[in-house]
Formats: structure tokens, sequence, C-alpha cells
């Protein structure tokens, strides 16, 4: 059984490490899991990535991979030297077997995107799928499963329809989740914390309701205590 308050992953969506280092330093013991990516990533986060793994914390690498197979596996192995718990890469069968296997052999674990939580069906007609969101989810999530990837990360509003697909072993991160009050801004398919862990989901990642909170620290740890109950 996880933790609560490790099943709380907070997006560091800031410009600047000494941004995050911040929000970390109000967060303290409240929040055990970071993900870090574009937007940090792209201003030395993963050098934080690296000292938040070093200093006990779970890193999310949310970088999406998605490219040959010799450029994607070079990454993932870059990626695990850090010491990082996930890593993201787009859910395509080439993209998927690089990333499986060049994390062998590291405790890095790998995590296929699905389809983006900013995303409904017609977004996904007018980028040329013949799916809708929850078929296209249910087709990848049974290619992640079969090539072996470590987990998926989906809307909590598909995790009820890919829990039985993927059975246990597989980790179900969410993100797009909103507590009650809180704006859904630029989400689409969204859920509260206690509709996305009775639905199956395994972690969540939250940003904004966080970050941006009067209180972020009170902001987290109400979330845990909504996860402990619902758990």
């Amino acid at each position: 059984m996880l933790n609560p308050r490790d099943r709380l992953i907070v997006a560091l969506d800031l410009s600047s490490v000494e941004e995050a280092e911040a929000l970390i330093g109000k967060l303290g013991e409240a929040v055990m899991f970071y993900k870090i990516g574009y937007q940090l990533g792209f201003a030395d986060g993963l050098a934080l990535a690296e000292r938040l793994a070093k200093g006990g914390k779970q890193v999310f690498v949310d970088m999406k991979l998605h490219d040959i197979g010799n450029t994607v596996a070079q990454g993932v192995k870059s990626v695990a030297r850090l010491g990082a718990s996930f890593l993201t890469v787009h859910a395509y069968p080439q993209t998927m077997h690089a990333a499986v296997d060049a994390r062998r052999g590291t405790s890095l674990r790998i995590l296929a995107v699905t389809v983006l939580t900013s995303y409904n069906d017609a977004d996904l007609a007018a980028a040329g799928y013949d799916f809708t969101v929850a078929e296209l989810v249910a087709e990848r999530a049974a290619q992640a499963r079969d090539i072996g990837v470590d987990g998926i990360v989906c809307s909590a509003a598909e995790v009820e329809l890919v829990r039985p697909l993927l059975g246990p072993g597989m980790v179900l991160v969410t993100p797009g989740i909103r507590p009650m009050q809180t704006d859904a801004d630029d989400q689409k398919r969204i859920m509260t914390p206690t509709e996305a862990i009775r639905a199956g989901a395994d972690y969540l990642v939250v940003g904004r309701p966080v970050i941006a909170a009067e209180d972020p620290k009170a902001a987290a740890e109400a979330i845990v205590a909504e996860i402990a109950a619902a758990g």
C-alpha cells in the first residue's frame, strides 16, 4: 500500500530553480514527490531533480520523450543517472520499446503518456485521429502493457476504463486533478482527488492548486488528507 503522502506529486511548473526551491522550502515534509517538466527543466531544473533525489525526495521527470529509438534510449539513460523515479515518454510503440530497453538495470520507471488532459474528442479529430479519447487511451494502454512499460499517464476520467486492462502491476498517474472550488484552467478532463483515488489512480499530479495557493503547505496537506480518506 502506498503512503497517502507519497501519492501526491506536486508539479513544479515554475520558471526558475530559485522559485522552485522557495516553494519546496515552504512545503517541507508535506510533499515527498515532485514533477519537473519543460518549464523548469529548461531552466536548470534537471540539476535540481538530481539534488532532490539525493536529498530523499522522489522526482518525476516529465519530458514526454518521442524520437528515434537511439535518441530516446540515450535520454532515458541520462535521466536514470539523475536518480529520478519516473520519466514520461509518448505512448508510441517504437518509443516505448526503446525506453523500456534502456531503463533495464536501473530504478527508473517509464510512464507512457496516452492522451494529454487538455485534449477532448474534437481535438483528436482535428489532429487526424479516428478515435475518441477513451478509445485511444485504451489502445495505447494495452500497447504499453504488452511492451512492458511500468505505468501510464491518463486523465482520471479514463482510470476506470484502463485499470482492468492493465491489472495491478502497472501504475496509473493522473494529472488534471482539481480540488473542489478550484478553476479547471486549460484542463478539459478533470476530477477531484477523491474521485480520482476512488476510480483507481495510484498517483495524483497537482500543480496550480498548490503552487498558486496562498498557503501552499496547507493546500498540499488538504489534498493528502483527501487521498487518505478516499483510499
